[in-house]
């Protein structure tokens, strides 16, 4: 007869209730201390390389930089894309690798490669930074200090004291604070007193770095002990610096007081920040991976609550966004579609009793907790993806529940008592259970399997799903036959009670003369239902495909781009008129403005823009926690912005999914710069008339222009200015030049500047002030040396894979898909642009992403059924049976579509999964009906009544599995969530169709089947 589990633990009730405690034990344990997020975390396989190279043009860091840089990161395995831009002294180059590879031995081998380069580089480079993407790099929180006239030095000083406390805190990765312009030591030369000592600059600018020098000189021994010897050191004041001797004459030592005006001063801002319009200094941590963000911010909270108390006169600190709170309000949304699938499920096992439905529902936390067990032993936490998969499971997880009680109460009803009838009934329908359960799980498995970020995004849900099944299939077969010989009545009423007679009366009523008439007619039958699926077509083409949904967040993202060149006052003045907008509206609780930058990232996909003077950035929150796409705000801001002469100002809702620049990307790759420029402007002509495409960008739109001085060398010589004198005076007035460090009372280290007194540095008037030292002593004005004039260039240089290439970028508006919109975008390029030899076209963004998860899809698809027939071969061991099993996949796929197409939802990637799923689902239905039909013929009974018996009695089970699935999804699907609702949707209407349809399908396809069988 073979090991019965059920028997066993019935036997052992001391050692049944050790192992139910345990269980329950380990989950609630779980429970508590799991880690909870708004989104997944998970590795990312790639990195950004950012570069700094002040003065150069895109031209001279493509040569010098970027190439050299992309030279070394070919030579590494699994590199998938490399994409570079360039602009004015700065780069970005993105490195992505194969998602099969190792995140952080990519990341190791880049920066030793960049590590190895660094010597070879211009000595002009004064940046070049290896950040690795992680999606915890997102901000847990965003305060700011807001103060309209403390100094800012203080207010910095008060902003880096609070981020050293918050850093302190376990669990905070690190904590910044962003907007403080850089604050420096200014060593403003006298011009006339040099040259009235005929002294050069660089005099000044050497003094200073000797007198400065930090390095030991060497060590020497004293007795028993080795003492390094130090000489100078960083400046400790003002007064310091102000004493370095420059040069000593006759006994005179011109020291740098004597020759300069030494103050504190603001280098030029490049981020600056106002919050709800006012000055102000953000404040930002992120978390390490795997802290609970809820516990993290409350410990921040009490630390920010602390220095609010602390804050000086004039300064408030102003709360804005908190991590936690969209956790807590999405996390709470799906707590509330749980119990309410919790209430559904309670309610459709009524008629099984109310102690049997009892015995099922205590499946249910035992189940839940184990599988959570699982999840974090997995490496998972609780997120929105994984919540969806639990609450997804809590309509699956009851299914062997439900036929095992069923099954018992059903053999008690024939008078068998209650633990016989439930150590027989359980084994009678182990390997029944065992193979639903196996197609259930197969379905899922190859999920774990999808590449590239959309499969790592997506992976903690059908890992919450396989850990609650595989746990319920167990308790089903242990614990719940255990519950049930000691919960059950002793006796069972042959009719069961009121509810489950009434259904019987239906099923004998309604169901019943239906299957008769099908089975009479079982050729009409079967075309009839297949003349329903060739609807499923037309139907995927109707509804169209997409990627991932907007995300439920209440910020959103409103970013000001200039043409290159723009200066920061007059990105400033777009920004100011954008926040004025933003000010009168009544569904914005506040606004941070980041001028010069991107606001820091405060979503996992979205990454923070680099220093830009023609950029701006506005992070914005609505009140109530409204989700921003579904607001009305948003497209009132988009038609009022689109209109906005000189400047591109684009509404960027967040989200979900891998991050993209942006929906649509066509990319047009080549050699010659010009040329490019040229299809450019052509393509984004074309892609400007698509409808249902807005905020259409072309970076390379307008050139770059640059002022060049052209220094007559000879001129300069025969006025006695020696070389390179000239370079190095208007260094000195518009730059100025570091020179040491000084390091005040607190430990805190300022870069000591050289420069030329000018208030208005970065005017173009101020070159008519800038005056060259010959070496006779004499002040030569630049303009003597010099012929200025303007010269343009490429605003931006753009490569991918070692090509040159631009990058055109637009959004969809809104009740238009994305697939639709990029192919009708993608046609008319193709037909308004005559490409030159050598010159191509591609697709990027949502396209390239999805048509790799598409692909992943397709193949986990396959291997999902192929996974599941061989567990049907396996049962059943013969192909026919098999065939009978999986003749219902149609059903239910047109019962998904059409679903989806009655509630307005487009094929989606969360839809896809939602039909895979919906494979193992509706096969295991069919196997109960086919296993026991196989179990009556063993017993003697003709075919024709062993069909209908068999269809008549699993009718029960069948329907209340399907019933308790789609309570259990119903919540999710009309949540209105455009990440798991359409997943929800598909399998509800897949459940449905398969439910009605398949009980005559199945039976019709057996009886066709089994006589060609026979016929043979």
């Amino acid at each position: 007869m073979g090991f019965n589990p059920a028997a066993f633990l019935i036997r052992r009730s001391r050692l049944t209730l050790v192992l139910t405690g345990l269980a329950l034990a380990v989950g609630i344990a779980s429970w508590i201390s799991v880690a909870r997020s708004e989104d997944p975390q998970f590795p990312v396989p790639g990195m950004s390389i950012r570069i700094a190279m002040p003065g150069a043009t895109p031209a001279d860091l493509e040569q010098l930089v970027i190439k050299p840089v992309e030279n070394a990161l070919y030579g590494i395995d699994d590199l998938k894309d490399v994409q570079a831009s360039a602009t004015d002294g700065a780069a970005t180059i993105q490195a992505e690798f194969d998602w099969s590879s190792s995140a952080e031995r990519k990341y190791e081998e880049v920066v030793r490669e960049v590590t190895a380069l660094r010597p070879t580089l211009p000595d002009g480079v004064t940046r070049l930074d290896v950040v690795r993407n992680r999606t915890s790099e997102t901000a847990i929180f965003q305060a700011a200090l807001v103060s309209d006239r403390l100094p800012m030095r203080r207010l910095e000083k008060f902003a880096d004291d609070m981020g050293e406390d918050i850093a302190r805190i376990p669990g905070v990765r690190r904590a910044e604070y962003w907007g403080a312009p850089p604050m420096e030591v200014r060593v403003a030369i006298d011009p006339g007193r040099l040259a009235e000592l005929r002294l050069p600059a660089s005099l000044v600018v050497d003094a200073l770095k000797r007198a400065s020098d930090e390095a030991p000189v060497g060590s020497v021994n004293a007795g028993q002990r080795r003492l390094i010897v130090r000489t100078g050191g960083a400046f400790r004041s003002l007064d310091d610096v102000r004493r370095v001797p420059v040069l000593s004459r006759e006994g005179a030592v011109a020291r740098i007081g004597d020759l300069a005006r030494v103050e504190w001063a603001n280098g030029e801002p490049e981020h600056v920040v106002r919050f709800n319009g006012r000055r102000a200094l953000l404040l930002t941590a992120t978390a390490k991976e795997g802290v609970d963000i809820g516990v993290l911010t409350q410990a921040i909270r009490t630390e920010l609550a602390r220095f609010e108390r602390m804050v000086p006169g004039g300064v408030k600190l102003e709360y804005g966004f908190f991590q936690a709170s969209n956790v807590e309000r999405r996390l709470n949304g799906l707590y509330r579609d749980f119990l309410l699938a919790l209430a559904i499920v309670s309610i459709t096992l009524l008629p099984l009793g109310l102690r049997a439905a009892g015995v099922v529902m205590f499946a249910i936390p035992l189940s839940l907790l184990a599988g959570l067990a699982i999840l974090q032993a997995l490496g998972f936490g609780l997120n929105q993806l994984s919540i969806s998969g639990f609450v997804l499971s809590l309509g699956l997880l009851v299914d062997d529940s439900v036929v095992v009680v069923e099954n018992i109460t059903r053999r008690q009803r024939s008078g068998e008592d209650r633990v016989t009838a439930a150590m027989e009934g359980s084994r009678q329908i182990l390997l029944a259970v065992a193979g639903c359960t196996a197609c259930l799980l197969l379905a899922f498995l190859p999920l774990l399997a999808l590449p590239e970020g959309s499969g790592a995004f997506i992976r903690s849900l059908p890992v919450s799903v396989i850990a609650t099944v595989s746990a319920s299939f167990v308790i089903a077969l242990t614990i719940i036959p255990f519950v049930a010989s000691r919960v059950l009545p002793a006796r069972e009423d042959e009719k069961g009670n009121r509810m489950l007679a009434m259904i019987e009366r239906g099923i004998h009523r309604f169901y019943a003369p239906v299957l008769h008439r099908a089975l009479d007619r079982p050729g009409l039958a079967l075309a009839l239902l297949g003349g329903l699926c060739l609807f499923i077509a037309p139907l995927i083409a109707a509804i169209g495909t997409s990627l991932f949904p907007p995300a439920d967040t209440p910020q959103f993202l409103v970013r000001i781009e200039l043409p290159q060149g723009a200066s920061l006052p007059a990105t400033d003045a777009v920004l100011r008129q954008v926040e004025r907008r933003l000010a009168r509206a009544s569904e914005v609780e506040w606004f941070a403005a980041n001028l010069g930058r991107g606001n820091p990232q405060i979503y996992y996909n979205v990454r923070q823009h680099d220093p830009d003077p023609a950029f701006a950035e506005v992070a914005v929150s609505l009140r109530d926690g409204r989700p921003a796409h579904s607001a009305r705000l948003l497209s009132d801001l988009r038609r009022e912005f689109a209109a906005f002469p000189g400047a591109r100002i684009t509404v960027l809702g967040f989200v979900q999914g891998p991050p993209i620049a942006a929906p649509i990307e066509i990319r047009i790759a080549g050699e010659d710069l010009a040329t490019l420029s040229a299809l450019a402007r052509q393509a984004e002509a074309a892609m400007a008339g698509t409808p249902g495409i807005r905020d259409v960008d072309n970076p390379v739109r307008q050139d770059r222009a640059d002022l060049a001085l052209e220094i007559d060398e000879a001129k300069a010589a025969a006025l006695g200015v020696p070389a390179g004198a000239a370079r190095q005076a208007a260094r000195l007035a518009l730059d100025g030049e570091f020179s040491g460090r000084l390091r005040d009372a607190e430990g805190d280290d300022y870069p000591v500047r050289v420069r030329l007194p000018m208030a208005q540095r970065n005017r173009v008037e101020a070159l008519d002030r800038i005056h060259v030292p010959s070496v006779d002593g004499r002040a030569v004005p630049l303009r003597a040396l010099a012929d200025p004039g303007m010269e343009t260039g490429p605003a931006r240089i753009e490569r991918h894979d070692r090509e040159r290439s631009v990058t055109l970028t637009a959004y969809v508006g809104a009740g238009h898909l994305t697939g639709a919109v990029t192919q009708a975008a993608l046609d008319r390029v193709r037909g308004a642009v005559r490409l030159p030899a050598g010159y191509t076209i591609a697709l990027g963004g949502e396209a390239e992403e999805q048509e790799s998860g598409n692909a992943g899809m397709t193949a986990a698809a396959i291997v999902a059924c192929l996974g599941i027939l061989a567990v049907l071969v396996m049962e059943f061991g013969r192909f026919r049976l098999v065939a009978v099993v999986a003749s219902i996949i149609p059903l239910g796929l047109l019962g998904a579509v059409l679903a989806l197409w009655l509630t307005g939802n487009s094929l989606s990637f969360t839809a896809m999964i939602g039909l895979i799923a919906l494979i193992g689902i509706e096969i295991k239905n069919s196997i109960l009906l086919v296993d026991f039909t196989e179990q009556l013929r063993g017993q003697g009974i003709a075919m024709r009544e062993a069909i209908e018996q068999a269809g008549e009695m699993r009718f029960l089970p069948v329907l209340l599995t399907s019933v308790t699935a789609i309570g259990g999804l119903l919540p999710l699907a009309m949540g209105g969530s455009g990440l798991y609702g359409p997943m929800a949707v598909a399998i509800i209407g897949g459940l449905i169709a398969s439910t009605l349809l398949s009980r005559v399908a199945t039976p019709v396809v057996y009886l066709l089947l089994a006589r060609t069988g026979e016929a043979s």
